[in-house]
């Protein structure tokens, strides 16, 4: 009986002597291996993209808006246009009435331009906030400080900015105590924020934030707010914080007991909830195309096995002639089937993971490259080289010794 040590050897030997078949052959493998191993890293990069970059409202915080934060049909959006606007007197009365809340805060957005000295960006996201968003906020204040409850309620005239407009107006120099201008009227910086990059492609260092009385002062005192509010402790207590805001604000809506919310809620679950729904779908399909290359490859693979069948009839007789049994046959050829397939999964392998780093070093994109993927990809190789390498095998194995031997 020949030892699998033995099969190893004589498979490779055979893959040399027909290198160009033996590539091409491999081809349809390779590209399925790779392209699955390159969505599945692309995949998984997406998800912790998602999870930092854009879910990223923390553990324990949560959102109340009039219109839903995700949501994939639009009629949802524009019915929800039809609700009554939440406005900073709804959250002064609700945040009195959520005991398992540390801080129920509010923020709300528009474009604005800035301008320093004889430079000007346009664009801007100006956000309005309450002097507690420094607690909720996951954006963290680099230098400087957080603007008071005083200098809120005083509508002051003060804001922190992101890290393009400090290296936009103040580079190599300190930002702090600056005077800029937003739109019409002049602000004093008191912070600025680290650097958080781009997400999708977007740049999120070009913002403002200045207090919300003095926001409201600038576009109007009726302009809808977006709630933000950060439990006590955990998933429990949030759900808790969740069920009080919820209560709370259907009564000051008078929103009848059998209808639905005319507000809408989110965590960061909300976020990678959608996002999973998406993915999903592109996951599977790329995925049913990586399988349909893979099982291409598994059956050319068979194809060139049973062509390699025949034209080794000869030594196959010589083999059974010096005592190779019907065994040893099938496993010498269903162990060259089996390298082959190894062979193509672990170029597939390296060509996935050679284009998931450089996306992830060329790019701002998360690829993440694990070995449990190219695991995964070798078992895959494994299983498609077994399959599509049994017939072959069994055929083999199955000629006559002596029509072997008279074969030319």
């Amino acid at each position: 009986m020949l030892r699998l040590s033995d099969n190893i050897s004589e498979s490779l030997a055979a893959i040399r002597a027909h290198k160009m078949r033996a590539a091409l052959t491999m081809l349809g493998l390779v590209m399925g291996v790779a392209t699955l191993i390159t969505v599945v890293t692309i995949v998984e990069g997406a998800n912790l993209y998602v999870e930092q970059k854009i879910a990223n409202l923390g553990t324990n915080v949560f959102r109340v808006a009039r219109t839903p934060f995700a949501a994939t049909d639009f009629n949802v959006v524009i019915k929800a246009l039809k609700n009554r606007k939440i406005e900073m007197p709804d959250v002064d009365a609700i945040a009195p009435q959520c005991n398992h809340c540390s801080e129920v805060g509010a923020s709300a957005s528009s474009t604005t331009r800035v301008r320093f000295g004889d430079k000007e960006v346009t664009d801007i996201s100006l956000y309005g906030h309450t002097a507690n968003m420094g607690a909720i906020d996951t954006r963290t204040v680099e230098q400087g400080r957080y603007f008071t409850e005083t200098e809120e309620s005083r509508s002051s005239y003060v804001c922190l900015i992101g890290s393009m407009l400090v290296e936009q107006f103040f580079p190599g120099s300190n930002a702090l105590g600056q005077t800029i201008r937003i739109g019409k009227d002049e602000f004093i910086v008191v912070g600025t924020f680290e650097k958080i990059g781009s997400v999708l492609g977007q740049d999120q260092d070009n913002f403002v934030i200045i207090p919300m009385q003095t926001y409201l002062k600038k576009v109007g005192s009726h302009t809808a707010v977006t709630m933000q509010v950060r439990a006590m402790g955990g998933a429990k207590i949030m759900d808790l914080a969740m069920d009080e805001i919820r209560l709370a604000l259907r009564a000051r809506r008078h929103v009848r007991p059998a209808a639905d919310d005319d507000f809408f809620m989110a965590t960061s679950e909300t976020y990678m909830a959608l996002w999973s729904s998406i993915s999903g779908s592109f996951f599977l399909v790329f995925v049913m195309v990586s399988a349909i290359s893979a099982i291409v490859g598994g059956i050319v693979i068979m194809n060139v096995m049973l062509v390699s069948v025949t034209e080794r009839t000869k030594e196959i007789g010589v083999r059974r002639a010096m005592g190779a049994t019907e065994k040893d046959i099938r496993g010498q050829f269903l162990v060259e089937a089996v390298m082959q397939c190894l062979l193509g999964g672990l170029v597939g392998i390296a060509l996935g993971f050679l284009a998931a780093t450089a996306l992830r070093n060329f790019t701002s994109f998360p690829a993440v490259v694990r070995t449990s993927v190219a695991i995964g990809g070798m078992v895959l190789s494994s299983i498609i080289g077994l399959f599509f390498g049994i017939y072959p095998a069994v055929r083999a194995s199955k000629l006559n010794p002596v029509d072997a031997l008279r074969a030319e």
